[in-house]
Protein backbone atom coordinates (compact mmCIF):
# COMPACT_ATOMS: atom_id res chain seq x y z
CA UNK A 1 0.00 0.00 0.00
CA UNK A 2 1.17 3.51 -0.81
CA UNK A 3 0.30 6.30 1.60
CA UNK A 4 0.57 9.86 0.33
CA UNK A 5 0.05 13.06 2.24
CA UNK A 6 -1.42 15.78 0.06
CA UNK A 7 -3.13 19.15 0.17
CA UNK A 8 -6.93 18.98 0.07
CA UNK A 9 -9.06 22.11 0.44
CA UNK A 10 -6.09 23.93 1.92
CA UNK A 11 -5.35 21.30 4.58
CA UNK A 12 -3.10 18.22 4.72
CA UNK A 13 -4.85 14.90 4.18
CA UNK A 14 -3.79 11.31 3.72
CA UNK A 15 -4.72 9.16 0.79
CA UNK A 16 -3.96 5.78 -0.76
CA UNK A 17 -2.18 5.84 -4.10
CA UNK A 18 -3.49 3.30 -6.58
CA UNK A 19 -2.02 3.61 -10.05
CA UNK A 20 -2.45 7.18 -11.25
CA UNK A 21 -5.17 7.98 -8.70
CA UNK A 22 -5.27 8.89 -5.03
CA UNK A 23 -8.14 7.91 -2.74
CA UNK A 24 -8.55 10.28 0.22
CA UNK A 25 -9.14 8.67 3.61
CA UNK A 26 -10.63 9.83 6.88
CA UNK A 27 -7.88 9.64 9.51
CA UNK A 28 -4.31 8.58 8.86
CA UNK A 29 -2.20 5.41 8.75
CA UNK A 30 -0.94 6.24 12.25
CA UNK A 31 -4.25 6.58 14.12
CA UNK A 32 -6.78 4.59 12.09
CA UNK A 33 -8.43 5.35 8.78
CA UNK A 34 -11.41 4.79 6.53
CA UNK A 35 -11.56 5.01 2.75
CA UNK A 36 -13.77 7.58 1.11
CA UNK A 37 -15.56 7.10 -2.21
CA UNK A 38 -13.55 9.93 -3.81
CA UNK A 39 -10.86 9.31 -6.42
CA UNK A 40 -8.55 12.10 -7.56
CA UNK A 41 -5.98 12.17 -10.36
CA UNK A 42 -2.59 11.87 -8.68
CA UNK A 43 -1.11 14.36 -11.14
CA UNK A 44 -3.68 16.98 -10.06
CA UNK A 45 -2.87 17.03 -6.34
CA UNK A 46 -0.02 18.75 -4.50
CA UNK A 47 2.00 16.18 -2.62
CA UNK A 48 3.34 17.13 0.81
CA UNK A 49 6.11 15.47 2.80
CA UNK A 50 4.61 12.06 3.59
CA UNK A 51 4.93 12.63 7.34
CA UNK A 52 6.05 15.45 9.63
CA UNK A 53 8.06 13.40 12.11
CA UNK A 54 7.86 13.92 15.86
CA UNK A 55 11.60 13.12 15.84
CA UNK A 56 13.87 13.05 12.81
CA UNK A 57 16.73 10.53 13.18
CA UNK A 58 19.58 9.86 10.77
CA UNK A 59 22.32 7.27 10.47
CA UNK A 60 25.74 8.61 9.59
CA UNK A 61 28.41 6.91 7.45
CA UNK A 62 26.45 3.66 7.19
CA UNK A 63 27.70 2.35 3.81
CA UNK A 64 31.26 1.07 3.30
CA UNK A 65 32.17 2.88 0.08
CA UNK A 66 30.78 6.17 1.41
CA UNK A 67 32.96 5.78 4.52
CA UNK A 68 36.00 5.36 2.27
CA UNK A 69 35.05 8.32 0.07
CA UNK A 70 34.57 10.65 3.03
CA UNK A 71 37.83 9.52 4.65
CA UNK A 72 39.71 10.18 1.42
CA UNK A 73 38.25 13.68 1.12
CA UNK A 74 39.39 14.67 4.61
CA UNK A 75 42.71 12.79 4.48
CA UNK A 76 41.96 10.19 7.13
CA UNK A 77 42.22 6.41 7.21
CA UNK A 78 38.83 4.78 6.53
CA UNK A 79 37.23 3.29 9.64
CA UNK A 80 33.86 1.55 9.44
CA UNK A 81 31.49 2.29 12.32
CA UNK A 82 31.51 -0.27 15.11
CA UNK A 83 27.94 0.34 16.26
CA UNK A 84 24.64 1.71 14.97
CA UNK A 85 24.86 5.41 15.92
CA UNK A 86 21.88 7.65 15.22
CA UNK A 87 22.00 11.42 14.97
CA UNK A 88 19.29 14.03 14.51
CA UNK A 89 18.06 16.31 11.76
CA UNK A 90 15.64 19.25 11.79
CA UNK A 91 12.08 19.38 10.44
CA UNK A 92 12.57 22.91 9.10
CA UNK A 93 14.75 21.38 6.35
CA UNK A 94 12.00 19.06 5.03
CA UNK A 95 10.46 19.68 1.62
CA UNK A 96 8.21 17.55 -0.56
CA UNK A 97 8.65 15.85 -3.90
CA UNK A 98 8.75 18.51 -6.61
CA UNK A 99 9.71 21.40 -4.33
CA UNK A 100 12.96 23.30 -4.84
CA UNK A 101 16.23 22.70 -3.03
CA UNK A 102 17.45 26.25 -2.37
CA UNK A 103 21.20 26.80 -2.12
CA UNK A 104 21.97 29.84 0.09
CA UNK A 105 23.77 32.64 -1.71
CA UNK A 106 26.84 32.32 0.55
CA UNK A 107 27.18 28.54 0.15
CA UNK A 108 30.15 27.18 -1.78
CA UNK A 109 29.81 24.99 -4.88
CA UNK A 110 30.14 21.91 -2.65
CA UNK A 111 26.41 21.30 -2.21
CA UNK A 112 25.81 17.60 -2.78
CA UNK A 113 23.00 15.03 -2.78
CA UNK A 114 22.81 11.85 -0.69
CA UNK A 115 20.15 9.32 -1.71
CA UNK A 116 18.74 7.53 1.34
CA UNK A 117 16.17 4.96 2.38
CA UNK A 118 13.87 6.39 5.05
CA UNK A 119 12.21 4.18 7.67
CA UNK A 120 8.81 5.40 8.90
CA UNK A 121 7.78 4.16 12.34
CA UNK A 122 4.17 3.02 12.67
CA UNK A 123 3.68 2.45 16.40
CA UNK A 124 5.08 3.42 19.77
CA UNK A 125 7.89 1.07 20.65
CA UNK A 126 10.68 0.49 23.18
CA UNK A 127 13.06 -2.43 23.66
CA UNK A 128 12.55 -3.92 20.23
CA UNK A 129 14.21 -7.25 19.47
CA UNK A 130 15.67 -8.57 16.24
CA UNK A 131 12.58 -10.75 15.92
CA UNK A 132 9.96 -7.97 16.22
CA UNK A 133 11.81 -4.82 15.09
CA UNK A 134 10.28 -4.66 11.62
CA UNK A 135 6.79 -4.95 13.09
CA UNK A 136 7.24 -1.37 14.30
CA UNK A 137 7.76 -0.09 10.74
CA UNK A 138 4.80 1.34 8.85
CA UNK A 139 6.77 1.57 5.62
CA UNK A 140 9.54 3.29 3.73
CA UNK A 141 10.04 6.47 1.78
CA UNK A 142 12.98 8.26 0.11
CA UNK A 143 15.21 11.05 1.36
CA UNK A 144 17.83 13.32 -0.18
CA UNK A 145 20.28 14.33 2.55
CA UNK A 146 21.54 17.51 0.88
CA UNK A 147 24.86 18.59 2.41
CA UNK A 148 27.09 21.65 2.10
CA UNK A 149 30.51 20.02 2.46
CA UNK A 150 32.56 23.07 3.43
CA UNK A 151 30.08 23.80 6.22
CA UNK A 152 30.12 20.12 7.15
CA UNK A 153 33.84 20.41 7.89
CA UNK A 154 33.45 23.62 9.89
CA UNK A 155 30.20 23.30 11.83
CA UNK A 156 30.62 21.21 15.00
CA UNK A 157 26.92 20.27 15.06
CA UNK A 158 26.23 20.29 11.30
CA UNK A 159 23.50 22.84 11.99
CA UNK A 160 23.91 24.53 8.59
CA UNK A 161 25.58 21.76 6.62
CA UNK A 162 22.67 19.35 7.01
CA UNK A 163 19.75 21.40 8.37
CA UNK A 164 19.50 24.48 6.16
CA UNK A 165 15.93 25.10 4.95
CA UNK A 166 15.03 22.82 1.98
CA UNK A 167 18.06 20.54 2.49
CA UNK A 168 15.94 17.48 3.30
CA UNK A 169 13.60 16.50 0.45
CA UNK A 170 11.48 13.48 1.44
CA UNK A 171 8.81 11.54 -0.44
CA UNK A 172 6.96 11.10 -2.63
CA UNK A 173 4.95 8.68 -0.44
CA UNK A 174 5.25 5.83 2.07
CA UNK A 175 5.35 2.32 0.62
CA UNK A 176 4.33 -0.41 3.08
CA UNK A 177 5.06 -3.44 0.88
CA UNK A 178 8.87 -3.53 0.75
CA UNK A 179 11.39 -6.36 0.60
CA UNK A 180 14.59 -4.74 1.84
CA UNK A 181 17.11 -7.19 0.26
CA UNK A 182 15.66 -6.57 -3.21
CA UNK A 183 15.90 -2.76 -3.24
CA UNK A 184 18.22 -0.80 -5.51
CA UNK A 185 18.91 2.93 -5.02
CA UNK A 186 19.75 5.08 -8.05
CA UNK A 187 20.69 8.76 -8.17
CA UNK A 188 20.27 10.83 -11.34
CA UNK A 189 21.29 14.42 -11.95
CA UNK A 190 19.63 16.01 -14.99
CA UNK A 191 18.63 12.54 -16.18
CA UNK A 192 22.14 11.07 -15.99
CA UNK A 193 22.55 8.15 -13.61
CA UNK A 194 25.51 8.83 -11.30
CA UNK A 195 25.29 5.87 -8.95
CA UNK A 196 23.29 2.70 -8.34
CA UNK A 197 23.75 0.48 -5.29
CA UNK A 198 21.93 -2.25 -3.32
CA UNK A 199 19.93 -0.25 -0.80
CA UNK A 200 20.29 -2.86 1.92
CA UNK A 201 24.11 -3.13 1.72
CA UNK A 202 24.47 -1.07 4.89
CA UNK A 203 27.08 -1.53 7.58
CA UNK A 204 24.21 -1.67 10.06
CA UNK A 205 20.73 -2.42 8.74
CA UNK A 206 17.26 -1.28 9.71
CA UNK A 207 16.86 -3.97 12.36
CA UNK A 208 20.25 -3.12 13.88
CA UNK A 209 19.31 0.54 14.24
CA UNK A 210 15.83 -0.04 15.63
CA UNK A 211 17.06 -2.51 18.23
CA UNK A 212 19.96 -0.27 19.29
CA UNK A 213 17.89 2.92 19.40
CA UNK A 214 14.95 1.50 21.35
CA UNK A 215 17.24 0.20 24.05
CA UNK A 216 17.35 3.83 25.19
CA UNK A 217 14.73 5.78 23.16
CA UNK A 218 11.02 5.43 22.70
CA UNK A 219 10.07 5.67 19.04
CA UNK A 220 6.67 7.10 18.20
CA UNK A 221 4.32 6.83 15.21
CA UNK A 222 5.61 9.06 12.45
CA UNK A 223 9.24 9.12 13.60
CA UNK A 224 11.64 8.67 10.69
CA UNK A 225 15.12 7.15 10.48
CA UNK A 226 17.23 8.05 7.45
CA UNK A 227 19.62 5.18 6.76
CA UNK A 228 22.61 6.79 5.04
CA UNK A 229 24.01 6.71 1.52
CA UNK A 230 26.63 4.89 -0.51
CA UNK A 231 29.60 5.93 -2.65
CA UNK A 232 30.81 9.31 -3.82
CA UNK A 233 28.46 12.25 -4.22
CA UNK A 234 28.58 15.10 -6.74
CA UNK A 235 27.89 18.82 -6.66
CA UNK A 236 24.46 20.23 -7.54
CA UNK A 237 24.07 23.68 -9.06
CA UNK A 238 21.36 26.16 -10.04
CA UNK A 239 19.10 24.68 -12.70
CA UNK A 240 19.82 21.03 -11.92
CA UNK A 241 17.16 18.41 -11.21
CA UNK A 242 18.07 15.66 -8.75
CA UNK A 243 16.21 12.34 -8.70
CA UNK A 244 16.53 9.61 -6.09
CA UNK A 245 14.87 6.35 -7.13
CA UNK A 246 14.46 3.30 -4.91
CA UNK A 247 12.96 0.28 -6.62
CA UNK A 248 9.41 -0.64 -5.53
CA UNK A 249 9.11 2.66 -3.61
CA UNK A 250 9.28 5.36 -6.29
CA UNK A 251 11.25 8.43 -7.34
CA UNK A 252 11.88 11.61 -5.36
CA UNK A 253 12.50 14.49 -7.76
CA UNK A 254 13.53 18.06 -6.84
CA UNK A 255 14.84 21.03 -8.84
CA UNK A 256 17.81 23.02 -7.53
CA UNK A 257 17.98 26.81 -7.35
CA UNK A 258 20.51 29.19 -5.84
CA UNK A 259 19.47 32.31 -3.99
CA UNK A 260 20.18 35.40 -6.07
Amino acid sequence: MRWARFEQNGSPSYGIVEGDEIIPVRGSPFVGWERTATKLPLAAVKLLVPVVPPTFYAAGLNYPEHVREVAEKVGLKPALPTQADAGYRANNALIAHGESIVIPRDATDLVQYEGELVVVIGRECKHLTRENALSAVLGYTIGNDVSERSWQKGDRTLWRAKNTDTFKPMGPWIETNVNLPELITKVRLNGKELIAFPTNSMVFGVVDFLVAMTKYLTLYPGDVVWMGTEGATANMKHGDVCEIEISSIGTLRNPVVRES
